[in-house]
C-alpha cells in the first residue's frame, strides 16, 4: 500500500489528533503547528515534517495559507481540532478545494483508495459511517484520541500567512478567557435556565467545589443571559465533553445541549419538570426543585467527605 499523506493541525501541546491520523493504513504524517514550540518532540509520534505558523491570523487568512500547504504537498486527509476558529476556517479551504468536511469524527479507516469515516450524526443520536474516495477534511476533539509512539526525525518549515485580497480586517479584539477547560474535565456540574438569577449559580459552584468538578452550562446561560463565559458552554455550538460524571441541573435537555455531552459515562439530571427531555437521556434522574435539592446534596456530600 502506498503511503497516504496526512496533515494534522494543532498546537504543539495538544497532539491527540495524531492518534486519529495514525488510523490511516500507511500514513505519512505532517503537522501544522499554530504558535511556537519545539517541533522535534512531534517525532516521537511518527511525524516527519512540521510547519510552524507563528503569526497571528484570522480564519480567512489561515484558510488561504492552508490551501497553499495542501496544494504543494497533495495531502489526502487534513485533520483539525474542533473549535469555532477551525469550524469557520476549514470549510473555507474545503469549499475552494471542492472537498468534503466531516465534523465530530469518531474513527477513521482506510480500505484500498477509500477512507471510511465514522462520526456522530443526528445530534449525537447516531454514529454514521461514510466512504470518501478523494481528499477529505476532518474535524474532531483532540482529547478523544491518543497517539502511539513511533520515533522519527522531524524537518521543520516556517510558514508565512497568505495575504487575502478583497478582505480587510478592521480590528481584532481578544475574547477574555477564564481558567476553565471544560472539555478536559472528568466531573462536570452543568447549569441551565432552571436557575432564576445569576447569583443563584453559587449553588452549583458550591456543589462543584465539593465534588472537585468544573461548572458547565447550557446555551442560554452563556450566549443569551451572559451569566457565564463561553468557556463553560456545553453543546453543539459550544464544547464537546466526555466526563466520568455529568450532572445537569435545571437543564431541559434539548438536542443542541445533548450533542455536547452524550459521551459522558454517567449522567445525573436534576429538574422539577418530570417531562423534561433530559430524563430520557440520563442514568439517574431526580424530580425536585433544585433550590431544595442541590443545597441538601452539597451538605450531605460535605458530611460524607469529612469522615
Amino acid at each position: 500500500m502506498n503511503m497516504t499523506k496526512v496533515l494534522v493541525i494543532g498546537s504543539i501541546n495538544d497532539t491527540g489528533l495524531i492518534g486519529l491520523a495514525q488510523k490511516v493504513g500507511n500514513p505519512e504524517i505532517h503537522y501544522l503547528v499554530l504558535g511556537t514550540g519545539d517541533t522535534s518532540q512531534l517525532g516521537k509520534y511518527g511525524v516527519t515534517k512540521a510547519y510552524l505558523l507563528t503569526a497571528q491570523v484570522d480564519e480567512t487568512s489561515f484558510a488561504e495559507t492552508l490551501i497553499g500547504v495542501i496544494n504543494s504537498n497533495n495531502y489526502s486527509v487534513v485533520i483539525a481540532p474542533a473549535s469555532k476558529f477551525f469550524k469557520t476556517a476549514i470549510p473555507i479551504s474545503a469549499q475552494k478545494l471542492l472537498a468534503p468536511v466531516i465534523v465530530d469524527v469518531l474513527d477513521l479507516k482506510q480500505s484500498d483508495s477509500a477512507f471510511e469515516v465514522t462520526y456522530n450524526g443526528v445530534g449525537n443520536r447516531a454514529q454514521v459511517t461514510v466512504k470518501v474516495s478523494d481528499k477529505v477534511f476532518l474535524i474532531a476533539p483532540p482529547a478523544r484520541f491518543k497517539p502511539s509512539e513511533k520515533a522519527t526525525t522531524v524537518s521543520t518549515e516556517s510558514l508565512q500567512p497568505k495575504v487575502v485580497t478583497g478582505v480587510k480586517v478592521v480590528s481584532t479584539e481578544e475574547k477574555p478567557k477564564g481558567k476553565v477547560r471544560i472539555e478536559d474535565a472528568e466531573l462536570i456540574v452543568s447549569v441551565g435556565r432552571g436557575f432564576k438569577k445569576q447569583e443563584d449559580l453559587k449553588l452549583a459552584f458550591e456543589l462543584a467545589e465539593v465534588l472537585g468538578a468544573e461548572v458547565g452550562c447550557s446555551r442560554p446561560i452563556a450566549a443569551d443571559l451572559k451569566w457565564l463565559s463561553e468557556d463553560h458552554w456545553v453543546g453543539l455550538s459550544g464544547h464537546k465533553v466526555r466526563p466520568k460524571l455529568y450532572m445537569a441541573i435545571g437543564i431541559s435537555g434539548q438536542p443542541q445541549h445533548l450533542a455536547g455531552m452524550m459521551e459522558a459515562k454517567t449522567v445525573v439530571v436534576i429538574n422539577s419538570d418530570p417531562n423534561a427531555p433530559f430524563f430520557k437521556n440520563c442514568d439517574y434522574g431526580v424530580v425536585e426543585d433544585l433550590y431544595k435539592f442541590v443545597p441538601a446534596l452539597t451538605k450531605k456530600l460535605r458530611e460524607i467527605l469529612k469522615k
